[in-house]
């Protein structure tokens, strides 16, 4: 490996169980510590040669004996930037951070919510530890939770962390399991709540459970409390990771969950029956009822299970 100005270069010789394989495919088994997107565009920006002269075919089969320099440019700053916005840490080391997500928090820079977002927290708070993903210092973001929805995410802080828990979670082996406060009491203890998921044929900021199209998506849910007749304590898993997934779900089958403003403001009726400090705390919910409690995944370096959980914030504990 050699290092000049702003870059390194990295010399990887092809053995025989590489050739004949892709160039992309056996620079990335090569360099585990960079994904293979981001080797695919190195070569494509020109970064890796041969004896001189730049190769640009991601797809070009390799030779046993074949030398190849690779060119890593140093890491580009962050857009978004960095902002001091307190985060609370659950776990952090050199390739991953957990956090418990507060509601209120968007997870990444859009429009409307140009800053201020968990991603411009992340960016603050790793500072140097972040090697970067994609060649920016920036975390890497495998899976969301809306802006009102609190509880635990995992971040990655490498390029090799963030391809080991998107391929998590692309498996479903990412163990993940919310408690939400549904209106009403489901009819069966626990089940399984299988729909497609698409936009609203109407309204196209919504998602529904859709009969033709969609992304295939399954929730299992299970009663932990009855709050009266009116309103129920529930844990849900999911097998897959749609957009809204839980509170679209849990609506399609009668049970929203208190305080979702999208999916869940046809049942304010059902205040009308249930107890004066339940509507009174619900009266004060300036949030969905839905907090991600548990997360868990196989650290990408040590391959140790981490499982960790999380406490219902207080004004969700008040509900019940």
């Amino acid at each position: 490996m050699s290092t000049r100005g702003s870059e390194t270069t990295r010399r990887i010789s092809i053995d025989a169980d590489a050739a004949g394989g892709r160039l992309d495919r056996a620079l990335a088994d090569a360099l585990p510590d960079l994904s293979r997107s981001r080797i695919k565009t190195l070569i494509a920006k020109g970064c890796v040669s041969m004896g001189g002269g730049k190769v640009t075919d991601v797809s070009r089969r390799v030779k046993s004996g074949e030398v190849f320099d690779v060119m890593i440019p140093d890491l580009v700053p962050a857009v978004p930037a960095g902002q001091d916005i307190p985060l609370e840490v659950v776990y952090e080391d050199d390739q991953v951070i957990v956090i418990n997500k507060p509601a209120g928090l968007v997870v990444h820079p859009a429009p409307g919510n140009p800053d201020r977002t968990l991603v411009n927290a992340l960016i603050a708070h790793c500072g140097a530890s972040l090697s970067g993903v994609g060649g920016v210092a920036r975390p890497g973001i495998v899976h969301r939770l809306d802006k009102d929805t609190s509880g635990l995410m995992v971040a990655a802080k490498t390029d090799l962390a963030h391809r080991a828990l998107a391929e998590q979670f692309a498996a479903h082996t990412l163990e993940r399991a919310y408690q939400a406060v549904v209106w009403g009491i489901p009819a069966k203890n626990e089940g399984t709540i299988e729909g497609n998921i698409g936009r609203h044929p109407r309204n196209r900021k919504k998602m529904t459970v859709v009969r033709r199209g969609g992304k295939h998506a399954v929730t299992h849910y299970k009663i932990l409390r009855r709050l009266g007749t009116w309103a129920s304590l529930v844990e849900c898993r999911l097998e897959t990771g749609r957009t809204h997934q839980i509170r679209v779900h849990m609506s399609s089958i009668g049970h929203p969950i208190v305080g979702d403003p999208v999916y869940g403001r046809s049942d304010r009726r059902r205040l009308h029956t249930a107890k004066t400090s339940f509507v009174n705390a619900v009266t004060a919910l300036n949030r969905q009822a839905l907090h991600a409690y548990l997360i868990g995944f196989e650290h990408p370096k040590t391959h140790v299970f981490l499982r960790f959980e999380s406490d219902l914030p207080e004004e969700l504990k008040t509900l019940l």
